[in-house]
C-alpha cells in the first residue's frame, strides 16, 4: 500500500517542477510567435515584412510594426468593421472591402495616407451582419486609433497619417524580434 502513495506522490512532484528560465532566443522567438499569431502572419510574409523595415529609414522595430499596422486586414478590424483580425481578412479575401472605391482582395495590402476604406454594397445588403458583427462593434468603448478616421454612418474609414509606435497599446518588444532576425 506504501509503494502506491509513493507512486502518486512521485507523480505529484513531476508535475509541480520550478518553470525553468527561458533563454535569451528563447525570449527573442517566443515574442516573435505571439506577434505572428496576432497579425495572422506566416513565416515567409513575416520576414518579408522584416525586410522591408530593415531598408526603410528609421528604427526596423517600429517600423515593423508600423507595416503590420497598415495591413489592410489589421486597418478594417482597428476600424471596427469587423469582430477580430481573422474576420477582417476574410472580409477583404472575399472582396468585401473597397479602398477610394475600388475592390481589393489582398490581406497584406499596404494602407497609404488619405485612402477611403469601406464595405462594398453587397455587405451593406446583408442586415443581419451589418447589425450583430459591424453595428455591435461600433458600440464598443474600443477607440479607433489616432492614425484612423471612421465616419460611423456612412462606414468609411479613412486613413489621416502612418501609425508610429506609440499608437500600437499592444506589449509588444520588438526590440527582442530585431535581435532575433540580427543573427
Amino acid at each position: 500500500m506504501e509503494k502506491k502513495t509513493t507512486q502518486k506522490n512521485s507523480v505529484e512532484q513531476k508535475g509541480k517542477r520550478p518553470a525553468r528560465k527561458l533563454s535569451e532566443y528563447g525570449r527573442q522567438l517566443g515574442e516573435k510567435q505571439k506577434v505572428k499569431e496576432m497579425y495572422g502572419l506566416r513565416e515567409r510574409q513575416f520576414r518579408r515584412f522584416f525586410a522591408l523595415a530593415v531598408k526603410t529609414e528609421g528604427a526596423p522595430g517600429d517600423n515593423l510594426l508600423s507595416f503590420l499596422e497598415r495591413r489592410l486586414d489589421n486597418t478594417v478590424y482597428r476600424l471596427k468593421m469587423a469582430a477580430s483580425r481573422a474576420q477582417a481578412r476574410q472580409l477583404v479575401v472575399h472582396g468585401h472591402i473597397l479602398i477610394d472605391g475600388v475592390r481589393v482582395s489582398s490581406p497584406s495590402y499596404m494602407v497609404n495616407i488619405h485612402e477611403a476604406i469601406t464595405l462594398g454594397k453587397d455587405v451593406l445588403k446583408r442586415e443581419p451582419f451589418i447589425e450583430q458583427v459591424i453595428e455591435k462593434r461600433m458600440k464598443t468603448g474600443i477607440k479607433v486609433p489616432e492614425w484612423l478616421e471612421l465616419d460611423r454612418k456612412e462606414r468609411i474609414g479613412r486613413v489621416l497619417r502612418y501609425p508610429v509606435r506609440i499608437d500600437i497599446q499592444v506589449p509588444i518588444e520588438e526590440h527582442l524580434i530585431v535581435e532575433l532576425y540580427s543573427k
